[in-house]
């Protein structure tokens, strides 16, 4: 899995993009799709909305261009933008109203969110079906704070509270994560290990 942080764009290829150049615009998305597609993915549970969404982010990204100025990295303005459009989908009215229908369905069903993270080898199926299990803000913290490395302050920020908000939801995300990984006959090591962070 490619990382924001692993990506090597030149700045000139950044520069033609914001003036237009298709093919400097095609190298930017191509660098940057895998990456935004994983964290967009994670975050939002239905693969559908994700696909749109991951696609409403590059249009983000080339109609904001000239805004980038070239101080600090690209691709933290890329992950930012990618994060922020998936906080203004997962905040919209229809998606709260969405989580509430889910939440009062009858008990067994297993719906969409866990249908979509059945696929993969051993351990990783386990860890994913559990990610998919948890709240759409508990899942976001575990992705931003274990795998992007977002501190607990800018978490915090990001969820419109303070770094203590983001603390105890990663908590709680880590003793649930780690029941269900219990429950299913799998523990990580990792799992302990994250849950003192």
């Amino acid at each position: 899995m490619s990382s924001f942080f692993d990506i090597a764009i030149e700045p000139q290829v950044v520069v033609r993009a914001r003036n237009g150049d298709r093919a400097a615009a095609e190298a930017v998305y191509g660098a940057f799709e895998q990456p935004v597609w994983t964290l967009v993915r994670r975050l939002v549970p239905s693969r559908a909305a994700a696909e749109d969404l991951a696609q409403d982010v590059f249009v983000e990204i080339l109609t904001s261009l000239p805004q980038f100025d070239g101080r600090g990295s690209f691709a933290g303005w890329v992950r930012a933008i990618t994060v922020n459009k998936c906080l203004m989908h997962l905040r919209s009215p229809w998606q709260r109203s969405l989580r509430w229908l889910e939440s009062t369905a009858a008990e067994g069903s297993t719906g969409e969110c866990e249908e979509l993270w059945t696929k993969g080898p051993g351990d990783q199926v386990d860890l994913e079906r559990a990610l998919a299990r948890l709240g759409y803000t508990a899942r976001l913290v575990v992705w931003l704070h274990d795998v992007e490395g977002y501190t607990h302050a800018e978490i915090g920020a990001l969820l419109g509270g303070t770094a203590s908000l983001s603390k105890s939801q990663l908590a709680r995300a880590h003793e649930r994560l780690r029941s269900l990984l219990e429950a299913d006959g799998k523990v990580s090591a990792c799992m302990q290990a994250s849950a003192s962070c």
